[in-house]
């Protein structure tokens, strides 16, 4: 999908109630070509992607960037390298929590806040430190074109989770002051053409939520994040109980800061070490299960591949034999 001049957008359909509708890869530039995230470690991000180049980019990655370290997001980084020969570009605040995920050192180019990207041509997209829905969330912003990559600071389809609201707050009132601003490409969901008042409405349905948090204890009693969510949320999608309940949590934490709300400390359970050490093995064996089993599609890929490549003395003692009839003897 083309989406200015020098942007265009690879919409891999996702059925995660997280990610409504799509989660989206970007293709920026002319002479060059930039990535802004890449989608999870899974084969039909990476089949779309290649797919996409092949039939209608016609081109190479020069680079591949992220928006935060999120696995939705950041998972095909070191694939991008090895196969698309890509340089991975990252902001400083994600190389810490991306450990695993990148490729060697050489390969990775560390970005600042305010830094240009320049891919040639005159298209330059600026990385903005757009902390809030993660501690590393950063957007990019071509501002020639009024483009704006939010990864999930904003969503196209859905408002997002967010860690810490103060942060998060900041980050809304800085993208809503840009210049120019035409277009937001999101992480997940369909393309904003009303930017500034998407935005706006972000900021407004946050302090909405405060007041209707503040509504909830207005009566002294005491409740827990999980209770104020269900009073809060009515008629949520209950596959989202546990996100609603972490954007309470962060509400929470911003007003017990400015002194409005006491926060009574909570028991957490004793753990147990007998229950614990079956957890970690449990987890292990799963992982080791999950690992022999991708082991075994690989090579169940290469025997099918070296079958191509030999006769079929399996299924023949002796193979028939064929040659054409009447042809003259010498």
């Amino acid at each position: 999908m083309q989406i200015s001049p020098s942007v265009r957008a690879v919409q891999v359909p996702d059925e995660s109630p997280m990610h409504p509708m799509y989660t989206n890869i970007y293709l920026v530039g002319r002479d060059q070509t930039l990535t802004v995230d890449s989608g999870e470690a899974l084969d039909r991000y990476r089949w779309m992607l290649r797919g996409y180049l092949a039939a209608t980019e016609k081109t190479e990655i020069a680079l591949a960037a992220i928006t935060h370290h999120h696995s939705d997001h950041s998972g095909n980084l070191r694939w991008a390298s090895e196969v698309l020969k890509a340089e991975v570009v990252v902001h400083k605040k994600a190389v810490p929590l991306l450990r695993g995920k990148l490729p060697a050192r050489d390969r990775v180019r560390t970005l600042d806040t305010d830094e240009v990207i320049d891919m040639g041509g005159g298209v330059r997209p600026r990385v903005l430190f757009a902390p809030g829905h993660s501690v590393d969330s950063v957007a990019y912003y071509l501002e020639d074109e009024g483009v704006l990559f939010t990864g999930d600071t904003l969503l196209g389809s859905s408002t997002t989770t967010v860690n810490e609201l103060g942060p998060y707050r900041r980050s809304l009132q800085m993208l809503v002051e840009l210049p120019n601003l035409k277009v937001i490409c999101p992480g997940h969901g369909a393309i904003v053409h009303d930017p500034r008042e998407r935005l706006q409405s972000l900021i407004a349905h946050r302090d909405m939520r405060e007041r209707q948090i503040l509504d909830v204890l207005d009566d002294r009693r005491p409740r827990t994040p999980w209770e104020i969510m269900l009073a809060v949320y009515p008629g949520l999608d209950t596959r989202l109980r546990r996100a609603a309940t972490g954007n309470v949590e962060a509400h929470l934490r911003d007003l017990e800061q400015q002194g409005r709300v006491l926060i009574h400390a909570g028991k957490p359970r004793r753990p147990n070490p007998l229950k614990r050490a079956r957890e970690v093995e449990h987890a292990r064996h799963v992982q080791r299960t999950l690992h022999a089993a991708k082991a075994l599609e690989a090579k169940e890929k290469r025997e099918q591949l070296r079958l191509q490549e030999s006769p079929p003395t399996a299924q023949w003692a002796v193979q028939p034999t064929y040659e054409i009839v009447g042809r003259a003897k010498d």
